[in-house]
């Protein structure tokens, strides 16, 4: 079994922009800059063969270039159970257009549909069991956060491994974005 998801690797400008907002909520784990990125289907442990299949639908996404704004942030779970912090990734046509065609090489690979909605971001830390008032406080100084622009020419297979330091990811496969979507894949043109 291997644990997998296609994401965007993230700039190394928004990396250095994230880093400055990753401070100020005392007892937070920050994810480090390696581990930013945003997710477009987590498809969770698979057996080789699945994993396989699903490498191979996500090799005929075509598409071309697209660009992200990270504009604010927001978090995960309510009160006392926010688990997560993030920033925000203003959702477009073709952000969109690439998650839902992850989607779709997912479900032809045998993966079951995602229910839940699809909302980018880019976690930055995990909460455990935080004052809520400390969380609001994070998030209303998170809000200034702002990195217009990033140029994203390809999205990857990643896999991810549990350690005593928290998750730490590997980039197995990388799939540019820079051709003509395969007109059997269910993918549109980003």
């Amino acid at each position: 079994m291997i644990r997998l998801f296609a994401a965007l690797a993230l700039p190394d400008e928004a990396a250095d922009a994230l880093e400055t907002f990753q401070q100020g909520l005392d007892g937070a784990a920050w994810r480090p800059r390696e581990a930013l990125h945003v997710t477009l289907k987590f498809a969770g442990d698979l057996p080789e063969d699945l994993a396989d299949a699903f490498d191979s639908e996500l090799g005929r996404i075509g598409g071309a270039p697209l660009f992200l704004d990270l504009a604010g942030a927001g978090a995960f779970g309510e009160g006392r159970d926010i688990h997560a912090v993030w920033a925000r990734v203003t959702p477009t046509g073709p952000l969109s257009r690439l998650a839902q065609a992850c989607e779709i090489a997912a479900q032809r690979a045998g993966l079951p549909a995602e229910v839940r909605a699809y909302t980018p971001h880019v976690t930055l830390a995990y909460l455990n069991r935080l004052p809520p008032q400390a969380v609001a406080r994070w998030l209303t100084f998170a809000e200034a956060l702002r990195v217009p622009g990033l140029r994203v020419d390809r999205f990857g297979l990643y896999s991810s491994w549990r350690g005593p330091d928290g998750s730490r990811y590997r980039l197995e496969r990388s799939y540019p974005l820079d051709r003509r979507a395969d007109t059997a894949s269910g993918a549109a043109d980003a």
